[in-house]
């Protein structure tokens, strides 16, 4: 097999990338730091659907990328695969998606779980397929992690990442999570489903060497959620989007409140991205939409100031891009996840930065 460097030799950064790879680059996952590990997940979504088609949304959106980045020179020699989206997973998805909108539609209708069979029977059954999936992703990024790789999982639904969050319990004594967000995804069993999209980071907080999460961005949020947050004792940060808006209303800059944002986490951090976080006009078919919200560019200045703080980002998950009918969600999806692999590369001294 060609090492790394021969790939590297061969490759011109200005011309053409190749359809079908991963920023058109030919890494393969021997040959890359990062692999990433798409997940045609959706089971447990509440609103709107799609979001399954996320992954190969943004691989093929992903070719059309100018690698030139300005502050990280030869940033595109990271080497970043994404490995194959499994079509098994893809049709486990849609069987029991189909079963779980049964159970939601019954919820919506006003049946009471005493007054039928599948109201005890249904969310029984999609939690164990979803605990399953966990196992499985949670057995797939070890194996990466024992390669030395850097690992991330590209939804998918939010609940995609827990066995990555949980893969790296088991590696790192001490770390936070850094959430952009539109939502808290604090919810207890949201729906009855334990492992629901809204309840990745209760979760992902069961993982006792999770020391800390920051969330930013959040303004969808139910009161047992900040009932949840405030009886924390510090271990969740909320920076909500109406306090951030406020603040730079009265004349704070973004730079000082993303200064506020990283000093509230540890020096090993995993960020866990739903695109919803972003302002809607970024992600117009994500799965549950809210007004308000991070710029792009707020996003990723957040994350370049989090890397230069002199913290480490030891994994990360990009979740809920829907495409729709069109390419803009994958487009966004995929700069989005060049920004923060290559930021991820310089936390980790595989990059240098200006």
């Amino acid at each position: 097999m060609e090492n790394k460097q021969k790939v590297i030799n061969s490759i011109d950064p200005n011309g053409v990338g190749e359809s079908g790879k991963l920023f058109g680059l030919p890494f393969s996952a021997d040959q890359a730091d990062i692999v990433l590990l798409p997940i045609p997940w959706e089971v447990t979504v509440s609103y709107g659907a799609g979001t399954m088609d996320g992954s190969q949304a943004i691989l093929e959106a992903s070719s059309q990328i100018d690698l030139f980045v300005r502050e990280i020179p030869n940033a595109w020699q990271l080497g970043v695969h994404m490995l194959p989206i499994s079509e098994e997973i893809a049709a486990e998805n849609i069987k029991y998606r189909d079963l779980a909108s049964q159970y939601i539609s019954l919820l919506e209708e006003g049946v009471q779980t005493e007054n039928a069979l599948e109201m005890k029977v249904i969310p029984q059954t999609i939690n164990e397929v979803c605990e399953k999936l966990n196992i499985y992703i949670k057995n797939q990024v070890e194996e990466q992690l024992n390669k030395g790789k850097i690992v991330g999982v590209i939804g998918g639904d939010h609940s995609t990442p827990l066995g990555l969050i949980r893969a790296l319990n088991d590696r790192f004594e001490d770390f936070g999570i850094l959430q952009i967000d539109a939502h808290a995804d604090l919810r207890r069993a949201y729906q009855g489903f334990i492992y629901s999209h809204a309840s990745i980071m209760q979760n992902a907080l069961k993982c006792q060497n999770v020391s800390k999460l920051v969330q930013v961005g959040v303004r969808d949020c139910c009161e047992q959620e900040a009932q949840m947050i405030s009886a924390s004792n510090g271990r969740i940060t909320t920076f909500f989007d109406d306090e951030i808006k406020e603040a730079q209303y009265l004349g704070n800059q973004w730079g000082k409140l993303c200064k506020q944002i990283i000093d509230q986490l540890p020096e090993h951090v995993y960020i866990s991205f739903d695109i919803d976080g972003l302002d809607p006009r970024f992600c117009p078919n994500t799965g549950t939409p809210v007004p308000g919200g991070l710029d792009f560019q707020e996003a990723a200045y957040l994350i370049k100031t989090l890397v230069k703080s002199g913290r480490k980002i030891i994994g990360f998950d990009l979740s809920e891009v829907a495409p729709g009918n069109g390419d803009w969600d994958g487009n966004v999806g995929a700069r989005m996840l060049y920004h923060m692999s290559n930021w991820t590369g310089v936390s980790q001294g595989l990059l240098r930065s200006r």
